[in-house]
């Protein structure tokens, strides 16, 4: 027999951990399932500074302890594992796993967030873990005084170009634009960081070395020419992907794979909702994920209400 229960929560970001939150106040019978700590990719952001009622910077680690550690006091009980597949049997919903156990429900919130997009060129993946990175929080100390790449021109980018200066000597941010897309805030603090350079409208082809990272190759994107610039890492920030491969041909997705929802979190499937950066929607934020999750939270609990 699959342990069952009224809910099952794949996911423990702020999402899923707030989505828990809500579903254990309202005393409902629900498990948390992650397949590593719950806290996910916030736990390796350097500084939280947007986050509603914490007026100092915290990490993001710190941040979602508090969030673990509420949660706890209701009674969490989580499960760990991945998850590989979603069945829908009429108003029965099986959570598979990569070891084959199931779990079954009658509500659903998927939170599963989303992870680092690949450059796709070559040596990206022949060097990582040997100069390619793509978390300045985890690598960064390896790489004091020495010069390293960050890829990109987002918040994300941005704002861990900054982190980095704090280590490296030199902060090179290669950008395929000629102006960033971060928020105004931090691209004032970037351009008047004396240890980062700005390298505007140009592409990584390639990056290089031996045993570890000694460089990349860019191409300006206007000119076409071609140079060689020396780094010890690279650190790439160039978007986020959703973690949503386990529901492809159950729920609907967009057409960047994220899952398609209307505003209270329901999907097209009864009982199944979806939260936080796996979510189709305009800004993805540590707040818009804990928002996502209430609301999800209190719409399962309706659903189930009624049956």
């Amino acid at each position: 027999m699959a342990e069952t229960h009224d809910l099952v929560i794949i996911g423990g970001g702020p999402a899923g951990l707030t989505a828990y939150l809500y579903a254990a106040r309202a005393r409902l019978d629900c498990v948390l399932v992650e397949k590593t700590s719950p806290g996910g990719q916030v736990l390796v952001t350097d500084l939280v500074e947007n986050y509603p009622g914490f007026p100092e910077p915290l990490s993001g680690f710190e941040l979602m302890d508090r969030f673990v550690a509420q949660v706890k006091k209701l009674g969490l009980q989580t499960i760990s594992g991945e998850v590989v597949r979603l069945e829908i049997e009429g108003e029965r919903k099986k959570i598979v796993f990569d070891d084959g156990r199931v779990l079954q429900a009658q509500a659903v919130i998927i939170a599963t967030g989303a992870r680092p997009n690949r450059l796709g060129v070559p040596g990206e993946e022949e060097f990582l873990g040997k100069g390619v990175s793509y978390c300045a929080t985890c690598d960064g100390p390896f790489f004091r005084d020495q010069e390293v790449a960050v890829v990109g021109g987002g918040n994300t980018a941005v704002q861990e170009a900054i982190f980095l200066t704090k280590f490296a000597k030199r902060v090179y941010l290669i950008h395929r634009r000629d102006q960033l897309r971060a928020q105004k805030i931090l691209q004032e603090r970037a351009l008047a960081n004396e240890k980062i350079t700005i390298l505007w409208n140009r592409v990584v082809e390639e990056i290089f070395g031996q045993d570890q990272v000694e460089g990349v190759r860019l191409k300006n994107v206007k000119t076409g020419e071609t140079e060689t610039l020396k780094v010890q890492g690279v650190f790439i920030f160039v978007g986020i992907s959703p973690q949503s491969e386990f529901v492809r041909g159950v729920l609907p997705l967009d057409e960047r794979g994220f899952i398609i929802t209307d505003c209270e979190m329901r999907t097209e499937v009864p009982g199944v909702f979806a939260a936080g950066d796996v979510r189709a929607k305009a800004c993805r934020q540590i707040v818009t994920a804990a928002g996502d999750g209430a609301t999800a939270a209190f719409m399962a609990e309706h659903y189930l209400s009624q049956k």
